[in-house]
């Protein structure tokens, strides 16, 4: 999710494996102009799969010495930025946060949030029958939930308006956005009928700017 206009920018159906961790980096990175500060939980699967996206495989000239040549190293870019919020319990109660950086320099620690994901996950399970926990109206495939979901993302970022993004017309009217036009992705809030016509396949827009944060959990 980019924190700042709560566009969804991509999700994954699976367990928490590193193949659907891989998968999710990969996605989202496909969505983006620039590299965006990363916040995540403190799940580790989270660092190798951007490390694989953002890193580059360093190679070690021989130096002619004996013994076994040094081996290849994945260096991460310099420009990612990556964080961890860790939440301690004690006794099923929340004692401590520990938010650690993981990559980059320069990370405004108010900046290192979970807050919007967190919630936005609760808002699926609410709106969702098919994701709430302990309910009998799951999906038999995964193939349907996948494609249920993506139909659910692509409404809530064209046509869902969001309280948290209102504004103000000339007239001194508040208005709300929905995170596609926060984003600058569409001049208007999509109807339904908008979102089920487009020829989405014919477009290739990404989300661009540099103050983008990008939050998965």
């Amino acid at each position: 999710m980019a924190a700042n206009c709560r566009l969804v920018l991509s999700h994954v159906v699976g367990e928490r494996s590193q193949k659907i961790a891989d998968q999710l980096v990969s996605n989202t990175a496909k969505k983006l102009r620039s590299m965006p500060l990363f916040v995540t939980d403190g799940l580790r699967l989270y660092t190798a799969a951007l490390r694989k996206q953002y890193g580059k495989l360093q190679q070690f000239a021989p130096t002619g010495k004996r013994g076994r040549p040094k081996s290849p190293k994945l260096i991460v870019d310099d420009l990612l930025k990556y964080a961890q919020v860790i939440k301690m319990r004690v006794n099923g109660r929340l004692n401590k946060v520990i938010k650690r950086i993981i990559f980059g320099k320069n990370v405004d620690p108010k900046m290192i949030s979970t807050s919007y994901i967190e919630r936005q996950n609760l808002t699926c399970r609410q709106d969702n029958n098919r994701i709430s926990r302990k309910t009998i109206g799951f999906s038999k495939k995964t193939a349907e939930l996948d494609n249920q979901m993506t139909l659910y993302f692509a409404n809530f970022n064209y046509c869902r308006k969001h309280r948290s993004l209102k504004y103000k017309t000339d007239k001194g009217i508040t208005k709300f956005n929905c995170p596609a036009k926060q984003a600058g992705l569409i001049d208007h809030v999509w109807s339904l009928q908008e979102l089920l016509t487009f020829p989405y396949h014919k477009n290739s827009n990404q989300l661009g700017g540099h103050d983008r944060t990008a939050r998965t959990g």
